[in-house]
Parts: C-alpha cells; structure tokens; sequence
C-alpha cells in the first residue's frame, strides 16, 4: 500500500521545539453514559493534511465537530493557532467546515454559492465576487461559474464545496468525508487535486475519512481511531509499516497476523513459537521476555513464494495455492499449509513472460525475519 511521501525538512512534529497549530490535552466527549472521544491528546501543526482515520463510530466526526465548535468538549482543552477554544463560538473560530453531503444551495449559481459566506459578512460585492472566482480558478472550475448546482458532475460540485470553504481564508480545513459520495476513480482523481490545492494555500486540513487509501493517499500524517481513543499517530509509511498493536496492523491494509509466545529471547536474535506457524526466527527486540505472550504481523506483500524450498532460511513452510486472483500490477494468493494455516499473499507482476504460480501449485512461502512486526497488545 502506497503512502504520502513527505520531504525530511517538512516534519514539525520531529523537532521538539516546534510549536502546534491545534493542541488538544485530555478531551472526552460524553453523551450521557456513552463516551464518544476519551482522553484524546492531540498535536496538529501549521499546514499539515491531517486525517482522522477509523470505522463508523469510533469518535472521528465528534472530534471534528469539537474542533468546529457544534460540540463542546466533556474536559479537556482545545487551543488553534494559541487560543483556548472553551469560550469561542463557531461562527468566532479561525475554523469553516465541509460536509460529505456539500450542502450546496440549488437555486444559486456556482459563482453565488461560493461568494455567499462573504457577502453574509458584509463584504462589498465586487470584492466578493472577485475572490469567488479567484477560487473557482484554483479549483479549476471558473468555466462553470453560471451554472446551478444540479449542471454538475459529483466531483464538480465537490470542488465548489471546497472552494466556498477556503474563499474566507480560514487558519483550519475541516473536511468530514469529503470524497465520499464520488466513485472509485474520481474519487482518487480528486485526492492529488485535493494535495495540490492544500499544498498551494498552505491552509491546514484536518480530514475525517473511514477509507484506508484515502487516508494514506492524503494525509502527512494519520491518527488511528478506535472506541474513542487514539490508536496510533504517524506518517502514512509508519502506520503501515510498524503498527504498534493488532487492531491498526489489521486495519490498515491487509496482514496476516499470528498468535504465539517468546521462546528465545537473546541479544542477536529471537525465536517466536507461533500457534500457526511454528519456530520462526525474528530480529531481537528489547523489552521482551521467555514465554511473554505476543502477536505477529507479516504484510502479504513480504512473503516470497517460490516452487523450490528456499535457501537460507528457517522461515519457509510448503503449502498449495488454494486460490489466486490477477489484478494486473499484482497477483494475490491464498496459501493453505499443511496444517490447514491460511497465509495471504501478494506478488508484483514484473514480467509479462514469466511463468507465473497458478491454482493447486505445490509451493513454498517465506519470509525474510526484518518483514516479521512483533505486537504486544
């Protein structure tokens, strides 16, 4: 799975000593006895494309809305840019927010929709109107500006949707599953459209969002939500690569996850029982100790699979192809060992001439033990 690439020079929240655009410390959100958001700790920073990643009701939306101000916190802070929300009613917040549904008003112009928030404002007209289609020209609909709503493809009336939510120069984006409602294909069409307009402004964006490639598409870094809790913060590539418990592993992509228990534990390496699998040797890692319950995760994409027992390896298990599915760039396997173990995985297909593995294939599936993610909880 690809993830946003972010330039090293970039990562605020690298250096100590930057300071948050958006600080959240122990904010809990309660609605009688349910706890929709529960201690969240939360540091965003100037220009950042943030996404709230998570399963429906897991608390994104309602962390959104008490960023927006529609909900107020049970305890905790919220600051923006150095103020303490508590007291600041939305209309007061450096903040505007865009629905899935857009909400756009259809019996106005494009050019109407988008100038409304300013002339609400008191803004003069042609002052209103000139920053309208300054917009719609970034967003590159200034074509389109006479037309009504109901004249527009979903992605169209997407981008006047954004368009009318960055005209007033708002400090913070806050976008609730913004490309939802577009298929597939205009739907990751629109993310690199959405990167380049937030990249251009400089505004920072802070995106709910349940789809997973969405997230990795997007975002500079991801917050992995369950329960009303935090999972894990961090950038596309640490999420996916070195996920610190189960639930984000599985979440994040496709993995195969094994059960088992530390059963050598020294300095220059590890040997793992797992209940599928077996001895398996893995990279030392400090911390864990002899017969310690832990779980393993291996992403598809890092088995090998060859018809010859592989060489200089103890991680290898035979198995048969039980099935197989061709999706040009890649092909993936479902593998059942011996043991009736099912492995998923995943090979790029480099070569139009090779020979690929096919169905009810005796094979070999290994690992290289670096691929091997050791999960306490």
């Amino acid at each position: 799975m690809d993830g946003r690439v972010i330039a090293a020079e970039s990562k605020p929240w690298q250096n100590p000593s930057a300071q948050p655009f958006i600080s959240l410390r122990g904010v809990t959100k309660r609605f009688g006895n349910f706890t929709a958001v529960s201690e969240v700790d939360l540091d965003i920073y100037r220009s950042e494309l943030f996404c709230l990643l998570g399963e429906s009701g897991c608390g994104k939306s309602t962390l959104l809305r008490m960023l927006a101000g529609f909900e107020l916190p049970t305890t905790g802070s919220i600051r923006i840019d150095g103020e303490d929300m508590a007291r600041v009613p939305p209309d007061r917040r450096p903040t505007n927010m865009m629905f899935q549904s857009y909400a756009l008003f259809p019996h106005m112009t494009v050019e109407k929709n988008v100038a409304y928030g300013l002339l609400r404002e008191g803004l003069k007209k042609s002052q209103a109107y000139e920053r309208a289609r300054d917009m719609l020209r970034m967003v590159k609909l200034e074509k389109l500006a006479r037309r009504k709503p109901d004249q527009l493809s979903g992605g169209q009336r997407q981008r006047v949707a954004l368009a009318r939510s960055l005209v007033k120069h708002p400090k913070l984006l806050l976008l609730d599953e913004p490309l939802g409602a577009l298929d597939k294909k205009l739907r990751e069409e629109t993310q690199f459209e959405l990167i380049k307009i937030q990249e251009t402004l400089g505004v920072t964006f802070i995106v709910v969002t349940h789809d997973q490639d969405e997230a990795m598409t997007l975002a500079t870094r991801i917050g992995v939500m369950k329960d009303g809790v935090i999972e894990q913060i961090g950038e596309p590539r640490e999420i996916y690569e070195t996920p610190r418990s189960r639930f984000v592993a599985d979440f994040i992509g496709t993995v195969n996850l094994f059960g088992g228990k530390v059963d050598v534990a020294a300095p220059d390496m590890m040997r793992l029982d797992l209940h599928e699998l077996g001895p398996v040797l893995v990279p030392p890692q400090t911390g864990l100790t002899h017969g310690q319950t832990i779980w393993g995760a291996v992403r598809p994409e890092r088995f090998s699979l060859s018809r010859a027992r592989p060489e200089n390896t103890q991680n290898a298990w035979e198995g048969v192809v039980e099935e197989m599915g061709y999706i040009g760039h890649m092909s993936q396997y479902r593998i059942r060992l011996a043991n009736g173990v099912l492995i998923r995985v995943s090979q790029s297909n480099r070569l139009r001439d090779e020979d690929p593995i096919s169905w009810d294939e005796n094979v070999w599936v290994s690992f290289n033990p670096a691929a091997f993610r050791v999960l306490t909880e």
